[in-house]
């Protein structure tokens, strides 16, 4: 390792594979901006419009190009930070989620306390230098595995380039990843770069193979690529994935009002976990569906648990379809016979000759 501080974590399980100096408080440059663009996704409204003020892009550093009076969306932000590490983007965020920078590094100090990051204190949404903004490789670690559990962030920091609309008037440009590892190595999903004099190179990252997701962080690396690369092939040799299967071609669907008042269910994906934790699968099936049923309808979904923590959920579809079951036909001579035994059985209730 170059790095003067790197931790390598199994997002599957949170075991610590690697550690060197993990919990060394340093600066991390603009790996910040993944807790930034988390509290961005994490607004209710990330498709909010946005028009940037004079204020909200006085920044110095990286920029993904915004202007005063561009017109921009907290998720278009988001890819400007990921992807461009835009200060801009990230000011802007701090505005419009915090109304102010200081407002919102204490929301990110909130989100990084429920996460568990107990050595980190962030003071700017965008890494600049400051003697009181710090983390450590264990601390980021966490962020990343906590980042990674939102799918649309996970997708975001995945990408090598993107296409974004906005300014004033809004035009297409497009953004381009300055995570090298997306190109280098060709199980890396993300994350973040990150740099300053002060800092030196950081960056966190993560990687996927055969269900198996690993973060590794480094701080201070000057070859930092390699240096991940390196925890990566290490990371993949220590975990092992299994694909989880189960069988169920004797459970059926009830099904009310069908044409089959039972039918057969499946499942469309597969599960893959760590090969040496005991995984167990729940099976939550609906007692009772209405027809029509089709193939493919979610049904249920099957729960797998490891270690009394929840690891993966699939639905659990209908395997055939069950029309509605057509109503009886009843003639009329049989609807008059039932009308007459109706008024007989009157007659004879109320004690009378004749109703009327």
């Amino acid at each position: 390792m170059s790095a003067q501080a790197a931790v390598l974590i199994c997002v599957n399980n949170g075991e610590v594979l690697y550690s060197k100096n993990g919990d060394k408080q340093l600066s991390m440059a603009s790996t910040t901006k993944i807790m930034t663009s988390l509290l961005a996704l994490e607004y209710p409204e990330p498709d909010k419009e946005i028009t940037v003020t004079d204020e909200m892009v006085r920044v110095e550093g990286t920029s993904m190009g915004l202007k005063a009076g561009d017109s921009v969306s907290l998720r278009e932000l988001v890819y400007g930070m990921l992807l461009q590490s835009g200060n801009d983007a990230a000011n802007t965020v701090a505005c419009v989620v915090g109304d102010s920078k200081e407002k919102f590094a204490a929301m990110m100090n909130d989100r990084a306390k429920q996460i568990g990051m107990n050595n980190t204190n962030f003071v700017t949404p965008s890494g600049l230098d400051d003697e009181n903004h710090y983390s450590t490789a264990y601390d980021m670690a966490l962020l990343a595995c906590e980042c990674m559990k939102n799918p649309e962030f996970a997708f975001i920091c995945s990408q090598k380039r993107a296409s974004l609309t906005y300014g004033n008037p809004p035009y297409l440009r497009t953004l381009t990843n300055h995570n090298k590892l997306l190109r280098m190595y060709k199980y890396s999903v993300g994350i973040k770069t990150g740099f300053t004099k002060k800092s030196g190179r950081c960056l966190v990252s993560a990687a996927e193979k055969d269900g198996i997701t690993l973060v590794a962080v480094t701080l201070r690396a000057p070859d930092d690529w390699n240096d991940h690369i390196a925890l990566f092939e290490y990371g993949f040799s220590k975990c092992k994935g299994s694909e989880y299967t189960f069988d169920l071609s004797s459970v059926r669907l009830n099904v009310a009002g069908g044409v089959k008042q039972q039918i057969p269910v499946t499942v469309s994906e597969t599960v893959r976990w760590m090969s040496d934790d005991g995984v167990t699968v729940s099976v939550r099936l609906k007692p009772l569906v209405y027809a029509p049923v089709r193939a493919g309808d979610i049904v249920g979904k099957a729960v797998f648990s490891s270690d009394g923590k929840i690891i993966s959920e699939v639905f659990i579809h209908a395997a055939e379809n069950s029309d509605i079951k057509p109503a009886p036909v009843i003639n009329s001579k049989t609807e008059k016979n039932l009308l007459e035994k109706l008024i007989d059985g009157l007659k004879e209730f109320f004690n009378v000759s004749e109703v009327k």
